[in-house]
């Protein structure tokens, strides 16, 4: 079985420096980097990561806990983790939680118990955070993402308040006053948040909060798509509706189709994240696009900083998304 000695012995350094390549522990010149790794390659040698957590060290492992992976948002998301952890040499093990908090607990215990280095997680919401709870109880260097929670932990996510605030302010500023928003599932901090903007948007233009015209869409396709049949059913129907995310979007168009509303003509449509195919739509789609490949690399950012330097400073970071305007709001095409 080849060894860290004979890999030191083909590259012609120490054992101590074959050491610092392999677990990272210490900063080496890149010239001697590509010298050992030749070397590794050469003889075969295969790092023994379970060992090395065993005695205290570095796995090279990070876990990845996100809900929904089949949503766009999230899927692309854990696309960009990936390829920087690959460049960083870091593998990743990675899990939906389904947003169940007792599975999420699991998750986070599994993770543990294989010993990463640390944890990417995209937290539920349950009674009492039992997942959040025996992260910080055991210490271990975690990133949030996507959902901001009121806890001590390093985070990322996007700014959803005054962004949903600027893209009902936009369908305002086409003459909508009826304004039917489809909010994500209750009490996930982005649901929160951008029915907070929506409401801030009404208030600034002097437009009466009318609770009839908010239907919860439960953050996917088919719940959507009944909650916006519940909005056309209401008289005088809304003249624009706003949907939380991307897959809520997808059910509202399902539905306006459905019931042969023409979009924009009859009801504006706009919504929240943008994905590859929203401008290949008839109309296109006006959307607020989270910059996914930023929040991911944050992420990756922080945990390496966190496992690193446990005892930083706690940092939360609220990136800025852009209004893509298309024409399924009443924009002409330009």
């Amino acid at each position: 079985m080849t060894t860290m000695e004979d890999v030191a012995r083909e590259a012609k350094v120490s054992i101590s420096t074959v050491s610092h390549v392999v677990n990272g522990t210490r900063k080496v010149h890149p010239a001697t980097i590509e010298t050992v790794n030749a070397a590794i390659r050469r003889t075969g040698f295969v790092p023994n990561s379970l060992a090395r957590a065993l005695a205290g060290g570095s796995t090279r492992t990070i876990g990845v806990a996100i809900s929904a992976l089949t949503n766009h948002y999230f899927a692309d998301t854990v696309r960009v983790i990936e390829a920087e952890c690959a460049r960083r040499n870091l593998m990743i093990f990675l899990a939906d939680t389904h947003d169940d908090p007792v599975y999420e607990l699991r998750v986070i215990k599994a993770f543990h118990q294989r010993r990463v280095d640390g944890i990417i997680l995209a937290p539920t919401i349950g009674p009492d955070n039992r997942a959040l709870e025996y992260l910080m109880k055991r210490q271990i260097p975690s990133v949030l993402i996507d959902r901001i929670v009121p806890r001590a932990f390093d985070q990322v996510g996007v700014e959803n308040t005054t962004s949903c605030q600027q893209l009902t302010a936009h369908l305002i500023g086409h003459g909508h006053r009826r304004i039917g928003f489809v909010s994500g599932a209750a009490g996930i901090p982005t649901s929160v948040e951008r029915l907070e903007g929506y409401r801030s948007a009404l208030q600034i233009a002097g437009i009466a909060f009318d609770p009839a015209l908010v239907r919860c869409g439960e953050s996917t396709n088919e719940p959507a798509r009944r909650a916006v049949d519940a909005l056309l059913q209401l008289e005088p129907r809304p003249t624009a509706i706003l949907a939380a995310n991307n897959l809520m979007m997808i059910g509202a168009m399902h539905a306006l189709r459905h019931a042969g509303i023409a979009v924009p003509a009859e009801v504006a449509l706009a919504g929240f994240d943008d994905f590859d195919w929203a401008d290949l739509f008839n109309p296109g789609l006006t959307v607020v696009a989270q910059p996914l490949e930023q929040i991911a690399l944050k992420a990756v950012q922080m945990l390496i900083r966190r496992i690193a330097h446990p005892e930083v400073t706690i940092e939360v970071v609220r990136l800025a998304p852009e209004l893509i305007v298309r024409q399924s709001c009443g924009c002409p095409l330009t």
